[in-house]
């Protein structure tokens, strides 16, 4: 007898139809399962998992007679387990067990403990939004990862705690019920993690923050160790707009993906802060493997990707991320095919002026030869530093300062104005389809950052004495733009010009 099963490939981002086709005979040798359909280890495997589970679920697997199951479309590769509920499944409606039709229209996916139990499986969130789009109505998933497939509305969604309860409810003994879908995109704003106003001093750094956060521009921040860049950049997230409900969803895709979604918050409403180690690889940092998976600028996506100690990091891992700055996406190629992941980052880099930390320091002297600072320095291309808007120079604060019982600027006051000015941006841009300042191409930048000419007048010069690029020149005008949407106005002044050339002026220069 044959059976067919709807089920789901998750690739890159996306998921893709799945047909599970069980056939059960009693010609040939007996006790012979055969699984087809290019599948890997993991969904090999998933024969000896299903014939435990529905031997230990006190249903009857039928070995005495040869079972043939193949995976459709046969050139797509499968991987990973979360096969096993259709294939098991499948062979209780081949064997007679369960009714023909008792699943029409429906996509199952979950992995089997020996016991019969459903655990949590990947990428359950693509797969509810392709069941949407192919006008599939009816979803089983483990209760784990209910909520996360109830994101997608118009689907009724049913979570599986077991085998048994799941052929209980398709033979009409225990129904299940539907998971109740929840909102879990609230208004509330959680407080920052640090708030600026315990960060004493540092004013202009914190102003360079502050337009860094309402354009969604880089930054890169040069101090001695102690200065506070990793006190300021853990502080960024406070400032910036909360995540849409869209931007929400793209997020909560790629954590789903990436297997890094927790069962309480199926819905990531805070913008992303990831911070890897200076001796993470190429694959980690932008994604990769023999299957791609999203690495840390994906998981980055509308939010921060800080670098800490940037010239640590290996000079050919940060030289990868030179195209996902630029694009907003990753392109990552096999031979089997090419998958793309969004990375729209703000990154936000620190790092010392020289191996000791204490070069041009009033207070301490540098212990480096010169040759040794320029190796350090070198560690970091020409070309990367180009796509940073805003570099910045951290001194090291003095004891009045620190001692200061006054609190400075909190962060609710700074993001109200972020806010503002995102909102003037997206106006601005909701022809568009992009977010922020940041994003604008030459086009944008040619109707929205006209000059006007004193302000030539200045860009001129600036461009001939600080030898700069084009790429630099259409940097500084988005930065340009975002000063005068912080102070609502709607050309670019003089005074908007100077503040965004003063964040390029290169202080690594020697």
């Amino acid at each position: 007898m044959l059976a067919k099963i709807g089920s789901a490939a998750v690739l890159g981002l996306e998921a893709l139809p799945v047909e599970v086709e069980v056939d059960v005979r009693r010609s040939g040798p007996a006790g012979i399962l055969t699984l087809v359909g290019l599948p890997d280890a993991a969904v090999r495997e998933s024969s000896e998992r299903t014939r435990a589970a529905i031997r230990n679920s006190g249903l009857t697997f039928p070995g005495d007679k040869r079972i043939t199951i193949n995976l459709a479309p046969a050139d797509l590769r499968k991987e990973g387990p979360a096969y096993d509920l259709p294939i098991a499944i499948g062979i209780l409606m081949a064997s007679g067990q369960l009714p023909p039709d008792a699943l029409d229209g429906a996509i199952l996916m979950g992995e089997l403990s020996l016991d019969g139990t459903l655990r949590h499986v990947r990428g359950v969130l693509p797969v509810a939004d392709m069941a949407r789009h192919s006008e599939t109505t009816t979803l089983y998933v483990p209760a784990h990862d209910a909520a996360e497939a109830a994101l997608i509305p118009g689907l009724q969604v049913y979570p599986v705690a077991s085998l048994a309860s799941l052929v209980a409810h398709l033979q009409g003994f225990a129904p299940l019920t539907p998971y109740a879908p929840e909102d879990h995109y609230t208004e509330h704003v959680p407080p920052p993690a640090v708030d600026f106003a315990e960060i004493q001093g540092q004013e202009h750094a914190k102003r360079a923050l502050e337009v860094a956060a309402a354009g969604g521009h880089n930054l890169l921040m040069v101090g001695p160790p102690g200065a506070g860049k990793t006190l300021m950049a853990r502080a960024l997230p406070g400032i910036l707009p909360r995540l849409s409900l869209e931007e929400a969803l793209e997020v909560t895709r790629v954590y789903s993906v990436a297997d890094q979604l927790s069962a309480d918050t199926p819905l990531i409403q805070i913008r992303p802060f990831r911070a890897p180690h200076h001796t993470i690889s190429n694959a980690g940092l932008v994604g990769g493997g023999n299957w791609p998976r999203p690495g840390e600028i994906s998981l980055a996506h509308r939010g921060v990707l800080f670098l800490d100690e940037l010239p640590e990091f290996n000079s050919r891992v940060l030289e990868v991320m030179r195209q996902p700055m630029e694009d907003k996406t990753v392109t990552i190629s096999r031979a089997h095919g090419s998958l793309t992941f969004p990375a729209s980052f703000m990154l936000i880099a620190a790092m010392n002026p020289c191996p000791c930390g204490h070069y041009n320091d009033p207070d301490r002297q540098c212990t480096c030869a010169t040759g040794m600072i320029q190796r350090y320095r070198k560690r970091i291309s020409g070309p990367l530093l180009d796509r940073i808007d805003i570099h910045m120079e951290v001194p090291r604060v003095a004891y009045d300062k620190l001692a200061h019982a006054t609190r400075g600027e909190p962060s609710t006051d700074i993001r109200a104005r972020i806010d503002a000015a995102r909102a003037r941006q997206q106006q601005r841009l909701t022809e568009t389809g992009m977010a922020c300042n940041a994003d604008m191409g030459p086009a944008q930048i040619r109707e929205f950052c006209a000059l006007r000419e004193d302000a030539q007048a200045l860009m001129r010069a600036a461009m001939r004495q600080m030898h700069l690029s084009a790429r630099a020149y259409h940097r500084i005008l988005k930065v340009s733009r975002t000063i005068a949407d912080l102070e609502g106005t709607e050309g670019i002044q003089t005074h908007h010009l100077a503040e965004a050339l003063q964040y390029r002026a290169r202080v690594l220069d020697m």
